[in-house]
């Protein structure tokens, strides 16, 4: 497939997407084809790791592709978008319990899509350019590949803060938050990968990593913690300051933008996390009930259509602003989906 290169050298199994110049997105088949790989070398005693990177050098992967989900929704096709998610999330589990180590190199932008096939993998390394983000509720969705798990996480309430307003990490903060473990220069990756080949010894990513840059979220934790600490998108929203020069007023002009009922739902999934399993099977089974709703009673379509499709950026999202969301429509898009719950295989071990 020349979207993705996947292949066996030396030890190690090996993932390369090859999507440079659409920011590596992530397609439907090429998810389905990292899929079948780990399925491959799960028993295979000549694989002793996993090594996934990326070509070029602007993004690992900026998201899933949605422009298909998009026609097919537009078109009164859901069940499309249902699918794709259902098999993402499958996959996103499998690699959060991979039996062998999986190591993931984040360059440029990882994102949506691109957090779930690197973010939970056994050993996360960013270089200078990396920047992680879930902007998800941007678009009308909510922060899902497991995302939501990552950001309940989180330090404090940083996963609310990174949620709402999708701020982008850098290689300090995205370790300070846990969506990556270590931090080596970019023109180190290709002889740390190639010693990964040649030996199949994880304990390699450990010896060759630097101490990582500062974390400017670090630095503002108590500031986050104090703003972002209410229970609901609506209290959040009415105690951030308006003033433009302050944390509060840059998170809250960046959280007016995006959509209102993805916000509220974000926070409720985060606060539902931290207080019951906090895995991943339970992270992807509640993102899913939103995600497989969105289309139909979300502001999915609309989002897309305002940022991709029209790029007008001027959405017209299903809420007025972010304190005009009922509790009662936060708890219809997490609402059990009965016979269409998301179903994954196995049992966690």
């Amino acid at each position: 497939m020349a979207d993705i290169d996947i292949r066996i050298k030396g030890c190690a199994g090996r993932i390369t997407l090859n999507r440079p110049e659409a920011l590596n997105a992530l397609s439907y088949d090429m998810c389905l084809a990292i899929e079948a790989a780990l399925e491959r070398w799960r028993n295979d005693d000549t694989v002793a790791l996993v090594v996934i990177d990326a070509a070029g050098d602007r993004a690992f992967c900026a998201g899933g592709d949605i422009q298909d989900m998009y026609a097919a929704g537009m078109a009164g096709d859901y069940g499309y978008g249902r699918r794709f998610w259902a098999d993402e999330y499958r996959l996103n589990a499998k690699i959060a319990e991979y039996p062998k180590p999986y190591v993931a190199l984040m360059q440029g932008f990882t994102m949506g899509g691109g957090v779930g096939i690197s973010c939970h993998g056994s050993h996360r390394i960013v270089g200078d350019s990396s920047r992680i983000a879930m902007p998800e509720c941007g678009i009308g969705l909510v922060p899902d590949v497991g995302g939501s798990l990552l950001l309940a996480r989180a330090p404090g309430h940083l996963g609310e803060f990174l949620g709402l307003t999708a701020d982008r990490m850098g290689p300090g903060d995205a370790i300070h938050a846990g969506f990556a473990d270590h931090y080596l220069p970019e023109a180190d990756w290709p002889s740390l990968i190639a010693r990964l080949q040649q030996t199949g010894d994880v304990g390699l990513v450990a010896a060759a990593v630097r101490s990582a840059p500062d974390s400017p979220l670090a630095a503002q934790q108590a500031a986050i913690d104090t703003l972002f600490a209410a229970d609901t998108l609506r209290d959040i929203w009415r105690g951030l300051p308006g003033d433009a020069g302050v944390l509060g007023g840059s998170a809250r002009k960046a959280i007016a933008r995006n959509a209102p009922l993805s916000m509220a739902v974000t926070v409720q999934m985060l606060h539902n996390l931290r207080a019951g399993r906090r895995n991943v099977r339970a992270a992807l089974a509640q993102e899913y009930r939103f995600t497989a709703r969105s289309m139909e009673l979300g502001d999915f379509i609309e989002g897309i259509r305002a940022s991709i499709i029209d790029k007008d950026r001027s959405p017209r999202w299903r809420h007025g602003s972010p304190d005009a969301v009922p509790d009662a429509d936060v708890e219809a898009m997490l609402a059990p989906l009965g016979e269409d719950e998301l179903k994954l295989e196995g049992e966690q071990p």
